[in-house]
This record gives C-alpha cells, sequence and structure tokens, in this order.
C-alpha cells in the first residue's frame, strides 16, 4: 500500500493500543480514534501501519517565526521577552471559525514543511537569544512526542517551553507531555457543550478537566484565552458562567484574555467582534472577583494594561503585543509591593 507514511521518515507513536477488526486506538486525546492500517486519524499526522502507529509531524514543523510572548498570548510569564514559534500540519480539533486553517487542517505532505531535530530547535532558540520556545499554531498535543524531546533539552539548555493549546488531552497522555512544559496558555473556546460541540467537534468538559489538572497538579504557569464570536459565545451569561467557574474552580489569580473574532475558515458570515464586546466581558470577569483580564486583537491600552489588584498602580502598559513600559520590581508592585502572580524576569 501506498501511503504518505512511505514517504516520511517513520518514528513510532506513543499513547496507542490495538483494537478490534486490526484497527489502532489512538489514546493521545479524548477523540480516542480508531485508525485502520493505512488510515490517520482525525488529526492527520497519527497513521496506522501495518498495526502499529506513528507520528508523522515528529521533526516535521512547517516554519518558525520569533514573536513577543505577549502573542501567545501570555502577559504573565517573562513580558516583554521573544518566543521561538513553530507548528505542525494538522489538528484534534474542527473548530469551524480556525484563524490557522491552513496549517490545522492541511496534511504533513500539503505544507512545505521542515525537518528538524529536537537538538536543532534547541540550538535554533540559543542562537536567537529567546529565553522560551512555544509549540503554537496548530495544536501541539498531537505532536506530543516532538514537544517531550525538544521541552527536555530546551531545560538543560535553560530555556522555557510554552504550549499554546485547546487543552484536549487524554488524562494520561498530559501527563508526558507536559513534563517539562513551563508555561501554557490554553483557548478555552465558549462556555456550553452545545458550542464546543456544534463548533469545534469536541467537548468541554474534557478541556475543563485539564485546566484543573494544571492548577492542582502542576507548577505550569497558565492562562486562559476565550475568542468571543459575535452571536456564538459572547452572551452575557456565558461570559459570567465561565468567569464563575475559574473562580470556584482555579481561583482568581488566573488571568483571562478575551480576543476579537475576525471571519475566516467556515465562520466567513460573522462579523468581526466589536471592541466593546471586549470591554464588557472584561468589565464582567473584574467585577466578579477576577485580577488580571485582558483584552486581545485590539488596540486597547486600558484592556491590554497589567494594574496592580491591590492598589490600582499601572505596572505593565503594553499596546497590542508591545510592552511599553513594566514597573514592577521583582514581581511586585513598584508602589505597594503587592505580589502579581506570574514568572517574571
Amino acid at each position: 500500500m501506498n501511503t504518505l507514511i512511505d514517504k516520511i521518515e517513520m518514528v513510532e507513536a506513543k499513547w496507542w493500543e490495538p483494537a478490534d477488526n486490526e484497527k489502532i486506538l489512538c489514546t493521545l486525546c479524548p477523540r480516542y480514534c480508531k485508525i485502520g492500517d493505512g488510515q490517520p486519524g482525525f488529526c492527520y499526522i497519527r497513521q496506522n501501519h501495518n498495526g502499529k502507529l506513528y507520528t508523522l509531524g515528529y521533526a516535521r514543523p512547517t516554519g518558525f517565526a520569533i514573536d513577543p510572548i505577549e502573542k501567545k498570548p501570555l502577559n504573565h510569564f517573562l513580558p516583554g521577552t521573544t518566543v521561538l514559534s513553530f507548528g505542525t500540519a494538522g489538528c484534534n480539533l474542527g473548530c469551524k471559525f480556525c484563524q490557522n486553517w491552513s496549517m490545522s487542517k492541511a496534511k504533513i505532505d500539503e505544507l512545505n514543511s521542515l525537518n528538524v531535530t529536537p537538538q536543532e530547535v534547541v540550538a535554533l532558540a540559543v542562537k536567537k537569544g529567546t529565553p522560551s520556545i512555544a509549540y503554537t499554531y496548530n495544536d501541539p498535543t498531537i505532536f506530543g512526542e516532538y514537544v517531550i524531546d525538544i521541552s527536555m533539552l530546551a531545560r538543560e539548555a535553560d530555556i522555557k517551553s510554552v504550549m499554546v493549546t485547546a487543552g484536549y488531552i487524554d488524562k494520561e497522555a498530559r501527563k508526558d507531555v507536559y513534563k517539562y512544559i513551563d508555561a501554557a496558555n490554553v483557548d478555552l473556546k465558549g462556555f456550553t457543550e452545545k458550542f464546543y460541540w456544534k463548533t469545534t467537534s469536541s467537548h468541554l468538559e474534557d478541556v475543563l478537566e485539564t485546566l484543573v489538572w494544571l492548577k492542582n497538579e502542576t507548577d505550569v504557569w497558565f492562562e486562559i484565552t476565550t475568542l468571543l464570536i459575535p452571536d456564538e459565545n459572547d452572551s452575557e451569561e456565558e461570559i459570567k458562567s465561565e468567569c464563575d467557574w475559574i473562580l470556584n474552580n482555579l481561583g482568581d489569580t488566573i488571568p483571562l484574555h478575551f480576543t476579537a473574532f475576525h471571519p475566516d475558515f467556515r465562520m466567513l458570515d460573522k462579523e468581526n467582534t466589536p471592541e466593546h464586546t471586549l470591554t464588557k466581558a472584561r468589565g464582567i470577569a473584574l467585577s466578579m472577583g477576577m485580577k488580571y483580564c485582558y483584552v486581545g486583537n485590539v488596540h486597547n491600552a486600558e484592556g491590554q494594561t497589567t494594574f496592580c489588584p491591590n492598589c490600582g498602580e499601572t505596572l505593565i502598559r503594553r499596546d497590542w503585543h508591545t510592552v511599553i513600559s513594566d514597573s514592577l520590581i521583582a514581581g511586585r508592585c513598584n508602589n505597594c509591593s503587592y505580589v502579581i502572580h506570574g514568572v517574571f524576569k
């Protein structure tokens, strides 16, 4: 059988087991694909070949970029620094609004992917002077083996590792994938099961379990992003429900980002998110007791500034993804010495 895997170096995958009818059960994410011989799973880059599961994404990035860490977005993790960013083809979600769909919905042979070993990724970060590496653009869960090997070497080189993810990962697999991860931004796509299933082909509860696990069982610094889509997940009731859940299950110190949608992929009929929708959502979060809430994909100085939750002092001023000024002193407010939650230089 002439399959895609015949053309690409084969790397055996983790997180699978034999299934019935000569299929393989992939146990990396809650989709639990049953995959026939020569076939890929939902994510495109994990394939059954002669009764074994292989990852086609290992050492096959689609390119690299040096971004501000604020673009991930992470506002409380080494603010003002750069991060070496990359992804691969494929994704384990089916978001109709995907804003990186040219990568996430592509097969590995449809993109001009590179051959880059984990050692070469870390060497590139050292050469470019970036203190962090971000696994991003598509969901890094699906190239978890590559993430593990890079992040292990990065830690030895004193370089941080950042996951930008939807958090849709199996309970056991995440223990492996996040072993050497220092920070994450988790996309909480909305806050109803109906929205999750209808627009992402996944389930809300699995993502909430990942967030609770990150909070209670790891030392990973994480922030949450919700892309607000007009008339889909932007109601006041849904935003209040999300904030209430975060406060009760994760606490009031998790930074929350509300970002603006633009029409893309299979949601071209929707309008851009109005800025007032974002500012209203931010106001709701702050009024309910969340200490840090931001708006994104718009120019909004107040909504992108970090204020001291204790005295209101302006601490980190931003414009889009650029830090304009940073008056933190060893992670504390320069006015009242309140400890600001996060990881700071």
